[in-house]
């Protein structure tokens, strides 16, 4: 019997329509196998930047009625949906010219060297190759950056792998919407359609992980469905890299001497960043460590009347609204636990945001696990031991934030440099004075961090997103006739690379 597919309004909480149903095990089959006979058309990368570069204009020329599809399923506002696609269009570009530049083949070429020592050595030419179709699983906060023609998507598709991606329900019809446009992009430059394929359903994405032709998977979403995932795929007879992202806290430190110096102006940010679309960004800052004596006072009086008179929003789903009230109530009645701004409901789908504060000494467990929505944890230390014993139970993150005094920013051996070194174990990127909300997509960037954050040491978001869909593969006193055009002694491709040790 088919299961529907509706898309539902959070803002209601009544079905819009029905868009698709639930994929059976043979459409997956199906879908798979489509992807993967697309793979020999993807082998020519002027190709690929064709496509990348075709997705993102049909994004753009299709905006009104993607960010209208958008907003509807998710209530993130227009204004908010509109720089979402655009940052999508761009991330889809900055693939093509990747992919132009060919810098990601990482060739390397050591000519034979019969006299080399202690061993002689033979010609040796080394490049990367795609590892083929890419299972990719859409988040909820994104419904375009980190979904159906996001990031995953579209570093698969420069690598030169085809996609399939399995539909987050929270949009589903903006998910059949942005698919289309890929697939249509597709056929534009020539490739087949199926080089894009979109799943609906829960169970479609277990069996997709599982599929003996599936060679990797991206995923975005919660620390159970994405190590439920995970362990599904390294129980696999032959087991596929799984790039997940999971869960992160964000910590924030507070030095004493950046309170003494701006108590206000941190406390109305942290205000801005942990309630900022709702506090549904990945990178929201869930756990501040802020001094206890009467400049962390006034830190927390400034958050109090900036987390006081945020508006109310709504979150993606009822689930997530009832998950994240259950949530901060909890947190609200632990012992030595208050809150100066408690988040409550808000009529019958809204929530408002608030926080709330605990001595570091009676710090719990709970008060360091995620928990999604417009909630931040304030932990108030009263010393450097205590700052040092947090700082010890913090499990992996994708960010990690500092907020230092002028004077400690300039010394480079003092406390400062120590507390980065202590951030930078936990973290994979590390901000100081600033917030983590917001993601640059730039070749320097990583999004990615020691688990639960992730499940790898890559990134999802950046140029070198694109090595989690490669391997390596070195052709050993192979006949010029037969190397790939890549490794060809006279380059015929114009690439960079390095040869004999020298970079060219």
């Amino acid at each position: 019997m088919a299961v529907p597919v509706w898309s539902v309004d959070p803002r209601t909480g009544k079905q819009r329509e029905q868009v698709a149903v639930e994929a059976t095990a043979e459409d997956v089959d199906a879908a798979v196998r489509a992807a993967a006979a697309a793979i020999p058309a993807l082998a020519d990368r002027s190709v690929r930047s064709r496509l990348l570069r075709a997705a993102a204009g049909a994004l753009e020329e299709s905006a009104a009625d993607v960010v209208a599809t958008a907003d509807a399923e998710t209530a993130l506002g227009a204004p908010r949906l509109t720089g979402e696609l655009a940052r999508t269009a761009y991330q889809l570009r900055a693939f093509a010219d990747v992919v132009d530049e060919g810098a990601f083949l990482d060739v390397i070429i050591d000519h034979a060297d019969p006299a080399a020592q202690p061993i002689p050595r033979p010609d040796l030419r080394r490049m990367k190759i795609p590892l083929g179709v890419v299972a990719v699983y859409a988040a909820s906060n994104f419904p375009l950056a980190f979904s159906v023609p996001g990031g995953d998507t579209a570093s698969a598709l420069a690598a030169g792998c085809p996609v399939v991606v399995k539909a987050h329900p929270d949009h589903p019809a903006t998910s059949a919407l942005c698919a289309g446009l890929l697939r249509g992009a597709a056929e534009s430059v020539g490739l087949p359609a199926d080089t894009v394929v979109l799943l609906h359903g829960f169970q479609a994405g277990v069996e997709l992980v599982r599929h003996p032709a599936v060679a990797a998977a991206g995923f975005t979403g919660s620390v159970p469905g994405g190590r439920a995932l995970y362990d599904a795929a390294a129980a696999r007879p032959q087991p596929i890299p799984f790039y997940g992202e999971l869960g992160s806290l964000n910590p924030v430190v507070v030095t004493e001497a950046a309170a003494a110096e701006r108590a206000e102006q941190i406390g109305t940010g942290l205000a801005g960043s942990f309630t900022l679309g709702v506090g549904q960004f990945c990178t929201k800052p869930g756990l501040v460590l802020a001094p206890a004596g009467s400049d962390g006072d006034r830190l927390v009086a400034a958050l109090t009347g900036a987390a006081d008179s945020a508006a109310p929003g709504v979150l993606l789903d009822s689930r997530m609204r009832t998950n994240f009230l259950a949530g901060a109530a909890a947190r609200a009645a632990l012992p030595g636990v208050s809150a100066p701004v408690a988040p409550a409901g808000e009529g019958e789908t809204g929530v408002r945001p608030g926080f709330v504060t605990v001595p570091a000494a009676e710090l719990t467990d709970l008060l360091l696990e995620e928990c999604f929505g417009p909630l931040t944890v304030v932990v108030r230390y009263g010393s450097a031991a205590e700052l040092s014993a947090v700082l010890d139970r913090l499990p992996g993150n994708l960010t990690a934030t500092a907020h230092l005094g002028t004077a400690e920013a300039a010394e480079e051996d003092g406390p400062a440099a120590t507390l980065l070194s202590r951030l930078t174990a936990v973290a994979g990127r590390v901000l100081v004075n600033g917030w983590p909300t917001g993601v640059a997509v730039a070749p320097a960037q990583h999004h990615g961090g020691p688990y639960p954050a992730t499940t790898s040491t890559s990134t999802s978001v950046g140029a070198t997103a694109i090595e989690r869909w490669l391997r390596p593969v070195t052709y050993q006193d192979t006949p010029p006739a037969l190397l790939p055009a890549e490794l060809r002694e006279s380059n015929p491709l114009s690439l960079p690379r390095r040869v004999d040790g020298v970079r060219s």
